[in-house]
């Protein structure tokens, strides 16, 4: 058996109907995994499906509400009778909130509290928390599972404007790393991926300007990634296919795998 095969793993990738979690769903497929894509819009997840069907893989819709850990549970449910008992957990859902963002010259400390905390609810706690309990338990009950949170490189470089956003991601790391130790017993492992700079729909408008040129800050971050470019969605398959296998990564919990090319190891 290859390293890399997932044809024995149910994977379910919340916000598997976005960008960046679309593509890891596609790539998880093209391993074998059956894949449930969870999230909101039944018609992105049917598009995302009919992907990766398109494609040769296997996958299904369902829809679900990060935030409503009894709709979580009713999704779990509905999952292990198409599929079978998850095996693999991508939480992939996640955002900012334009009010939790600080245009320059702005004043922190007028920074909208509700604003703060829808971003740390989306992130933080449907985007990671409320899932690994419903799935998580699922997992320790079975003797074996893979949880992979998404964070960011703003989780550990707290950026400028994004507040709100790095703090919750840095949060999500944390907790990956508590889950690894409560957990690293009961064959579940539980790992981060930290993409750097890849332009969604959320961030799109802060890396480039109307005509379709780098912004300001597009160019900085560009200047500052030695790869010289953004990150393609289907560059995240490779680090996603190999912590979610048993096999590969056997050995590996409580990691943050950033994928940046090379943003992180530039100081100056």
């Amino acid at each position: 058996m290859s390293l890399f095969d997932l044809s024995h793993d149910v994977a379910v990738v919340s916000g598997g109907t976005g960008g960046l979690g679309g593509a890891m769903a596609d790539a998880l497929a093209a391993a074998g995994a059956k894949v449930a894509v969870v999230g909101r819009s039944a018609e992105r997840g049917a598009q995302r499906v009919d992907a990766i069907k398109s494609a040769g893989g296997h996958a299904i819709f369902q829809s679900a509400d990060v935030l409503d850990i009894a709709s979580l549970a009713a999704c779990r449910d509905a999952i292990e009778q198409q599929l079978g008992t998850t095996t693999v957990l991508i939480n992939a859902a996640g955002g900012n909130h334009p009010k939790a963002t600080l245009p320059p010259g702005s004043d922190f400390c007028k920074l909208p509290t509700d604003a703060w905390q829808t971003v740390f609810d989306l992130n933080l706690v449907g985007g990671a928390l409320l899932p690994s309990q419903v799935f998580g338990e699922t997992m320790v009950q079975a003797g074996q599972g893979s949880i992979v949170n998404i964070a960011s490189m703003s989780g550990m470089i707290p950026l400028s404007r994004v507040v709100a956003y790095s703090a919750a991601k840095a949060a999500v790391i944390n907790l990956t790393q508590f889950l690894s130790r409560e957990w690293a017993t009961t064959g579940v492992r539980v790992n981060a991926i930290s993409p750097g700079f890849f332009p969604a729909e959320q961030n799109r408008a802060l890396l480039y300007n109307e005509d379709g040129s780098l912004s300001e800050r597009g160019s900085q971050i560009i200047g500052h990634t030695p790869m010289a470019r953004f990150g393609k969605p289907e560059e995240l398959g490779g680090a996603v296919v190999w912590l979610a296998s048993s096999a590969a990564s056997s050995f590996v919990t409580g990691q943050n795998i950033i994928v940046d090319g090379g943003f992180s190891s530039v100081t100056i």
